[in-house]
This record gives structure tokens, sequence and C-alpha cells, in this order.
């Protein structure tokens, strides 16, 4: 049987790819949504579909999406992040809530009724308003007809030198419904930044600049002066670098020493000269490689616009493990 999925708030298509791994020939992809233009160039990159990827979602009626068995939806977490103001559904962002669409999703399976439904989202949602939030989302997916399985997971424990904990949402629909869901419990080989590490001489754009540098530590110092945890951080390339995220913060928390060759003249315009201590941030190639992306993995975008794509991306790794499991479900 061929499974046929949507994916919502597709981002540059990380969830997607997990399924694609778990399942291989037997699932398609007929529809995708992504409203950010630059995800939606990352995406048409790397994945050849014969139709076009709408935009919002909110604008989408049922009836215009072709019936389906599975709906991947990576629906928005800066409403309910640790790191950000923690609006939830009083959220605002460019005239839209970003917290209630979810409702989206529940709107469209609604209507399609398809077997699985499939979210990811930040670890913050379990604990937003006391536990509310999430309880809201869980009861609209059983209100609908479905079973709700919910764990939070790690990345490092799948393969990957990060540490991301992330809720993983899987519902299946009533009548096919397990009386249990196993999620993969993970714990592979655990692997290192020097693993993950491009190929010397990094160019030498990545190296910061002394000026930077300094900077970067008198920020540091004011805020612990204040008693904040605010500031860059450096990791141990024998060890695993903190969450990224899309924000220049995620590159500045996980900056590594790196002593093999590289130039140092700069090739951008810089204060003062590159860093006599081989400081440098990582490459967005690295950062795929965070996510588990494979190689094969077309970055066609800018720096800026990479490091945004896969600190608001997912995990492949975690996602394929569990589409294995959801997979032996529906077979």
């Amino acid at each position: 049987m061929i499974f046929k999925a949507i994916d919502l708030f597709a981002g540059i298509g990380g969830i997607r790819l997990g399924f694609d791994k778990a399942f291989g020939k037997s699932i398609t992809t007929t529809f995708v949504s992504e409203i950010d233009s630059s995800a939606q160039k990352t995406y048409r990159l790397n994945f050849k579909d014969d139709f076009e990827i709408s935009g919002d979602i909110t604008q989408i009626k049922e009836d215009e999406i072709e019936p389906f068995d599975i709906c991947l939806a990576g629906f928005p977490c800066q409403a309910f992040s640790m790191a950000g103001r923690h609006g939830g559904f009083n959220d605002n962002y460019k005239g839209k809530c970003r917290g209630t669409l979810f409702q989206e999703v529940v709107r469209l399976c609604d209507y399609h009724k398809p077997k699985v439904i499939f979210c990811e989202n930040v670890k913050g949602l379990t604990i937003h308003d006391k536990g509310k939030t999430f309880k809201i989302i869980k009861g609209a997916f059983e209100e609908i007809g479905y079973k709700v399985f919910s764990q939070i997971l790690n990345s490092k424990d799948f393969g990957v030198p990060q540490n991301r904990e992330r809720i993983y949402i899987v519902c299946f629909r009533n009548d096919i419904a397990p009386d249990d869901f196993s999620f993969p419990t993970g714990n592979e080989k655990k692997v290192s930044i020097k693993d993950i590490m491009d190929s010397a001489p990094i160019p030498s754009k990545f190296y910061l600049s002394d000026v930077y540098l300094e900077t970067l530590r008198k920020h540091r110092a004011r805020h612990e002066a204040k008693g904040h945890g605010f500031g860059y951080e450096i990791r141990d390339i024998n060890g695993i670098a903190g969450t990224i995220v899309c924000g220049g913060m995620g590159r500045e928390r996980n900056l590594i020493v790196d002593h093999r060759e590289h130039s140092n003249i700069p090739t951008t315009k810089i204060k003062g000269t590159i860093n006599s201590e081989d400081v440098r941030k990582m490459t967005p190639r690295e950062w795929a490689r965070l996510q588990g992306f494979p190689e094969s993995f077309k970055l066609g975008l800018s720096d800026t616009q990479l490091y945004k794509q896969f600190g608001n991306s997912v995990t492949v790794n975690v996602i394929e493990a569990i589409a294995e499991k959801i997979k032996e479900v529906l077979n």
C-alpha cells in the first residue's frame, strides 16, 4: 500500500525526510504548505514534486487538498518556546497568532480523517500555561476522533551531537488506534561534534574577529554580574552542541575552537583581525549534520538563511525512528 502524506508548516522538509527514509517507496507526498519563501526555495531544491508549494495554510480550503493518510505538521513553536515570550494562544507575529495554527491541522484532519497525524514542537509546549495549552491541543485531536500519544525525546540519543529536547505527538484515528504506542528510545552510539566537523581548512569567514570575541566576553560578564546565565558558549569538540536555534545566539552558544590550519585573511568585512585563539562558528553544513540531514541535502541559500532554517528544523534521525514505529502500527 502507498500511503499519501501532506506536509504542513513544512519548513525545509525535515519531517518529510524522516518519513521518506522510514517508509521508502510506500509513501508519497501529495501536498505541501510553507509560508516562508526562503524555506520554500530550500524545499524545492531538495524535493522534486510535480505540484507547487502552497503558502498560507489559513487560506487553503479543505476540499482543495485531495484525501490523505498521514498528516505531518511541525506547527510553529515560537509561541510556546522557553526562549521566547511564551505568548501561547495570545501570541502575535506579523498579525497572525502562531499559537493557534495547530487548529489548522485540526480543521484539515477533521475533514479528511487521515489514519495518522504527526506533530513536533518544543518541550515548553507541555508546561505552557501550567499544562493547559497541551491539554487543549490533545483534547482537540481527541474530539475529532483520534487517540493521542506523546513523548519528549532528546536528539543526542539518536546519533547526532546535539542536546535538543522536543515533544513528539502521534495521533491514530480511533478505528485503527493501538492500545499502546511505544516511542523509540534511541541510545545509539554517541557522536561528538568532532565527528561532524567539515574538513579543514574552514573558510576564514567562520572565524570570529578579535573585536567581536571580546564584545561577546564583555556581554557575558555583564550578564553574569547580574546573575543571568545569558552569553556565548564555546563547546568542547569531544562533547555535544547545545540546542541550535534560528537566532544569532544559536550560533554564539555553539562556538568551537578549531586549531586546524586555516587562513587568517578575512574574506568579509570585520572589525579588527581574526582571533588568535581559533574560535569559530560552526558552518551551515555542520548544523545540517547536527540535525541529521544527509550530505546529499542541497544548501543553496545564504549562510544567514541556512542557520535560520536548520535552527527551525527538526532532527531527521528522531523523526525516522518514530516513523518506523508508526509504520509498524499501520502495517
